[in-house]
């Protein structure tokens, strides 16, 4: 082609995305020289000689922002691309070198994850039409999560905060008949909370619910302190009430809370829609930061019955499987749809062999491949880019 002639394109890092993106350059017409981990001493030798763009595409973020400063070294007028996925290197490194175009794989691939949940949403509607009733209706279904226990240690903190306050309605009710309101009510709560328990009367109907009330005090009040303590020791990603609560229905379930995960979640929720991610690390480095994106987050495997059952995958608008792994998004579509045959699952994968044989065992949902999208992005920069003049930020 036209736009690739002439064109010497220097390649760092030969995994998947890399080889796809030497692969569309090549196919392009374009000289291309592929490394995988090249000696410092390597790229100045070639850095030296004409070079019309540098791509570092590796998994390693730390790596690939190494290699860039070091081009950036020895040639910084060269047009330089780099695919990165965690944001604080991205934010270094465009301090650094702001000449160089640092792409985001998730932030390429978000749009399409976003068409593909409301690909044939609300048949006869307009786009914004369309959006607009799945945002009503993801509003609905975080309303009526409020207040609705995830899992069993919120089960019993729930149990235990509703026992102690019926208790203490109750107490108050019979404290009536033989005091005002006020004082009923105050009794009642010094009893419940076992604060010198006022003098009784000796009718027998009164004291025997003293006696009755009294164990079931204990009762709720040792559900309270467990329920509590696990809810504080779990990490607190989903809440009983508020915006973190797990919607009921008409949500999106996002599978995998890493960068790809994280930002469709985040994308999502911006737009009004009704989200619930699933993360199998408790640990996951991201979560904190999904928490503050106010995304409820189920700790557990997706590919689980039991999870999914949990996250109402019955009664969701879509699912999407944004893990790094090609063969845990799969599992996770096969149970999902197992539970839901009608479910819009969305994964993540290549075009790998382990796709195109799930699919010719069933309509496993739509695929949006990251690799190849960061691979024809960046081909697409660096064929585009005007020779001899630097790149222009995306």
């Amino acid at each position: 082609m036209d736009r690739a002639s002439n064109r010497h394109i220097v390649l760092i890092g030969k995994d998947e995305v890399g080889r796809r993106t030497a692969a569309m350059l090549q196919e392009a017409g374009a000289k291309v020289t592929h490394l995988d981990e090249p000696t410092d001493a390597q790229l100045h030798d070639l850095l030296t000689g004409p070079v019309d763009g540098v791509a570092v595409m590796l998994h390693d973020d730390i790596q690939a922002l190494r290699y860039c400063l070091v081009i950036h070294h020895i040639q910084p007028e060269t047009p330089l691309y780099v695919a990165m996925f965690d944001q604080t290197a991205r934010d270094q490194l465009q301090r650094v070198v702001p000449d160089c175009v640092v792409l985001s794989p998730a932030s390429i691939s978000v749009p399409h994850f976003i068409d593909a949940i409301l690909n044939n949403h609300g048949a006869g509607e307009s786009r914004a039409e369309a959006t607009g009733t799945v945002r009503r209706r993801g509003a609905l279904g975080r309303l009526t999560g409020q207040l609705r226990p995830y899992d069993a240690g919120s089960a019993v903190l729930l149990v235990g905060i509703v026992g102690l306050l019926l208790i203490i309605a109750i107490d108050t009710l019979v404290g009536l008949s033989h005091g005002g309101l006020l004082r009923a009510l105050y009794d009642a709560t010094r009893t419940t909370a076992t604060i010198s328990a006022p003098a009784l009367p000796d009718a027998p109907a009164i004291l025997v619910w003293a006696t009755v009330a009294a164990l079931l005090v204990m009762i709720f009040t040792a559900m309270f302190s467990a329920g509590l303590v696990n809810y504080l020791l779990s990490g607190r990603h989903i809440a009983l009430i508020g915006r973190r609560v797990a919607p009921r229905r008409d949500h999106v379930i996002v599978v995998g809370m890493g960068q790809v995960g994280l930002r469709v979640a985040q994308e999502l929720r911006q737009q009004g829609f009704a989200v619930l991610g699933i993360e199998t690390d408790p640990h996951a480095r991201l979560l904190p930061i999904a928490r503050q994106m106010q995304v409820p987050v189920l700790i557990g495997d997706a590919a689980s019955r039991n999870i999914l059952t949990r996250a109402r995958v019955r009664h969701c608008l879509a699912l999407v499987a944004a893990g790094s792994l090609t063969r845990d998004n799969i599992a996770v579509a096969i149970s999902a749809l197992a539970l839901n045959p009608d479910a819009r699952v969305i994964l993540r994968a290549g075009t790998d062999d382990a796709v195109e044989e799930t699919r010719s065992l069933f309509h496993i949902g739509s695929v949006v491949d990251v690799n190849r999208l960061t691979a024809q992005f960046v081909t697409d920069a660096l064929l585009e880019q005007p020779l001899g003049e630097g790149p222009s930020q995306v």
